[in-house]
């Protein structure tokens, strides 16, 4: 379980060392607008392409962040799978790790990147000041509903075996199983 929760902390690193690269050393240009496809569409309409580097360099410095940033989240599944193949983890037992993998950088996702970041730190606007009326009077991010709902559906928590819920003593014996693996660990 230490293991997990060091492997989603990693993630979450990767993650935002991604996104600093992105918005702010290699900037938008016209020509990589994927990288800014998660933004609403109200704001990917309002950015305007910056030709000009922060600094001298900034743009090969945000392209190896970017690579150490991929290697690092490939890093986490490997991680993640040969441990649990060295422990002899079940089907269940993996889906366990990645879906708590995943529920933590969701909830990290809402909180820094949507809450502190967008609404806060105003980090985004910072770096394209032209798409500061989309958010502007934002209390939270700008898709409240679908992070919650996300939330909702990969949580952990849903996947718990409560007593008397189990359809048959196998689902509850395979329960048994995936929560001593995780203790293990």
């Amino acid at each position: 379980m230490l293991l997990t929760i060091f492997l989603a902390i990693v993630f979450c690193a990767a993650i935002t060392l991604l996104l600093i690269s992105a918005v702010a050393f290699v900037q938008y240009d016209g020509t990589n607008k994927w990288f800014f496809s998660s933004a609403p569409k109200e704001a990917l309409d309002l950015l305007k392409p910056r030709n000009e580097e922060l600094f001298r360099g900034a743009k090969a410095m945000g392209w190896a962040l970017m690579i150490i940033s991929i290697l690092l989240i490939l890093g986490v599944g490997v991680v993640a799978v040969w441990d649990g193949m060295r422990s002899g983890f079940s089907f269940s037992q993996f889906f366990l790790r990645f879906v708590w993998i995943f529920t933590i950088y969701k909830a990290y996702d809402m909180i820094f990147f949507d809450w502190f970041l967008l609404c806060r730190f105003r980090f985004f606007q910072y770096y394209c000041p032209e798409v500061a009326p989309v958010y502007d009077g934002r209390k939270y991010g700008y898709n409240l509903k679908s992070q919650l709902l996300k939330l909702l559906v990969i949580s952990p928590r849903r996947l718990r075996w409560r007593p008397g819920s189990a359809c048959c003593s196998r689902c509850k014996s395979e329960y048994q199983k995936i929560m001593r693996g995780m203790k293990r660990t």
